[in-house]
């Protein structure tokens, strides 16, 4: 197939990737903000342009077919070339004027980005902001966001990145949780508590693990992903987690254990596509941002 006919909507390529990247329907659809009936009517729609079945349902979704498998390169190779397109154009804007899509953490979402936010708003009214919390890496060179706040180092290439600062790490409980379970004198001491962790991501195992404590998923009583959900866990008392030290220093319900774990830092840095990363309105963003996040109570 040398070209797709005249009549294929390019959101029917995108719908296309969409349930190919995540397995199914409905999982697309809240990645596209679309309904699940009209992204099953994409790909119906695109499957008669192509006259190829693209897809296979299975119990647990869809997979691909194999022309389907065969064709997915080529929509990931028009994607990647439409979003060079779009961030080259975008990038020649010279008006402070617009709107700058951030994505962080659900933590840092909720617990540190909502005043800083208002104070770039202050500064700059002229410049809209959207934030996306989300524990996934977002894309950036396909413009799911303008500018990322990382915990970690970002390395895609075509990608700006600057290392802010770094913010220390604790153990700490809830008092309600202490006063019943008691509190532990020493580093071993934990071992005999409630702990709790995540649940699929490895961050809180590895950093065990490195430190020499033999860890896995089921030494922890409760497990979540979520890290704002899990904060609350661990101000009701769920038992002894691990968090940022200055938002556990100023929580009236919670306490920090008395001891160092020696929990390596938090990396904070922000990241941007090189080819937007000059566009007055991002760079405004950036360095207030940047400027935010190093006064941070964090």
């Amino acid at each position: 197939m040398d070209r797709l006919p005249a009549h294929t909507d390019w959101s029917y390529v995108q719908s296309f990737l969409a349930v190919a990247e995540t397995g199914s329907l409905s999982a697309a659809a809240r990645r596209l903000a679309l309904s699940q009936p009209t992204l099953g009517r994409h790909i119906q729609a695109f499957e008669k342009a192509l006259n190829l079945s693209l897809f296979e349902r299975h119990p647990r979704g869809l997979k691909l077919s194999e022309a389907g498998t065969r064709i997915l390169p080529l929509a990931q190779q028009a994607q990647e070339a439409l979003s060079a397109i779009a961030l080259a154009a975008e990038g020649q804007s010279q008006t402070l004027a617009g709107t700058v899509r951030l994505t962080a953490s659900v933590f840092a979402s909720h617990y540190i980005l909502p005043e800083i936010i208002s104070q770039i708003r202050a500064l700059e009214p002229s410049i809209k902001l959207e934030l996306v919390p989300t524990d996934a890496s977002e894309n950036l060179l396909f413009r799911a966001a303008d500018i990322a706040v990382r915990m970690y180092r970002p390395r895609q290439v075509d990608i700006v990145a600057r290392h802010i600062r770094d913010i220390e790490m604790c153990a700490c409980a809830a008092t309600s949780y202490l006063d019943r379970a008691g509190r532990p004198a020493t580093a071993q001491d934990l071992l005999s508590h409630d702990l709790v962790g995540f649940d699929e991501n490895p961050l809180i195992i590895n950093t065990m693990q490195s430190l020499d404590w033999p860890a896995t998923r089921h030494d922890f009583a409760v497990r979540c992903d979520n890290q704002s959900a899990y904060w609350q866990l661990i101000r009701a008392g769920c038992g002894i987690g691990f968090s940022q030290r200055a938002i556990a220093e100023h929580d009236p319900l919670v306490e920090i254990l008395p001891f160092d774990l020696q929990i390596p830092r938090l990396e904070v840095w922000l990241a941007a596509p090189q080819a937007m990363r000059q566009t007055p309105r991002i760079r405004r963003v950036w360095d207030l941002l940047a400027d935010g996040l190093r006064t941070a109570r964090i």
